[in-house]
């Protein structure tokens, strides 16, 4: 990758820490939240457009195409997301889920973009599939929490760490098809992800409409921080994917995993500190691997 791929990716993964933080704060209010989310992510970037390429390509139904699955999918992203932020921690949620996707997307980008990544690379992918293994470990059920003979429970945090992964690894690959094949401009084909969220979740608010002034008058700072870093954290990733490989992108992108679990551990006192910054210093030495 050249050095200016590099920056872009680092550059992303620092907005995308960012964006976390700010969404786990604020996880439990659930659907009023993603749904102000949307209006000012779409609203703070359909300004940027007529300078960021326009739409990118002159074929309108492409364009619909595009935004149209990945609207969808980014959608279910982040329900899952929310989800487990709301009933698991936030190392174990989010280093699962940026360990996961990527891991699926190079396996992908092998089998059906035709990627070849080196030895070293999937050395790389083991090595982050150890580190989300180990965060798992951490963040099992502990004993003096059990009933005596009771079994663990499988943490509720992995699973939906899990599903979001999945998530991750079907929209980054659609997307990467979406702006190397139809050529659809990043920005303008973010905010038309985000407009399409909004209906989606209007159908979904149902009662929950009468909270929308509530959660706006006490979280606009953060919904005005989650406006401008979440779309900015993918048009930065949906950038570099036109200038270097998917499944070097995909994975170096999750070095914000190391500065999560630093937030969790110093700023939310989450236990096990030298563990979890072990874990996630696993992840990132399986991100640098990918990256060679």
């Amino acid at each position: 990758m050249s050095p200016f791929a590099v920056f872009i990716v680092l550059s992303a993964a620092v907005c995308h820490a960012a964006w976390n933080i700010v969404a786990h704060g604020v996880s439990r209010i659930g659907m009023p939240f993603l749904w102000w989310s949307a209006v000012f992510s779409t609203v703070l970037w359909a300004g940027v457009i007529p300078f960021t390429g326009g739409l990118g390509t002159p074929d309108i139904g492409a364009f619909l195409l595009g935004v149209g699955v990945s609207g969808v999918v980014h959608v279910a992203y982040m329900l899952v997301l929310q989800r487990g932020y709301a009933v698991g921690r936030l190392s174990t949620v989010y280093t699962t889920a940026r360990g996961t996707g990527p891991t699926i997307s190079v396996i992908v980008a092998v089998a059906l973009l035709g990627e070849r990544p080196s030895w070293v690379a999937l050395v790389g992918v083991a090595a982050i599939l150890l580190g989300v293994v180990t965060v798992g470990l951490v963040d099992r059920e502990r004993g003096e929490n059990r009933m005596p003979g009771a079994r663990r429970r499988l943490d509720p945090g992995i699973v939906f760490g899990l599903l979001t992964g999945v998530a991750i690894a079907t929209y980054t690959i659609w997307d990467a098809h979406a702006v190397r094949e139809l050529g659809l401009a990043p920005v303008a084909f973010m905010v038309g992800c985000t407009l399409i969220e909004i209906p989606i979740y209007t159908a979904a608010l149902g009662r929950r409409r009468r909270e929308l002034a509530t959660v706006f008058r006490q979280h606009w700072p953060r919904l005005i921080a989650f406006g401008v870093l979440s779309p900015l954290s993918y048009i930065l990733v949906l950038v570099a994917i036109t200038m270097a490989p998917v499944a070097l992108v995909a994975p170096m992108r999750e070095i914000s995993v190391i500065l999560v679990s630093l937030f969790g551990v110093v700023v939310l006192r989450e236990g096990r500190a030298a563990w979890r910054i072990a874990a996630s210093l696993i992840v990132v030495a399986g991100v640098v691997l990918l990256a060679i």
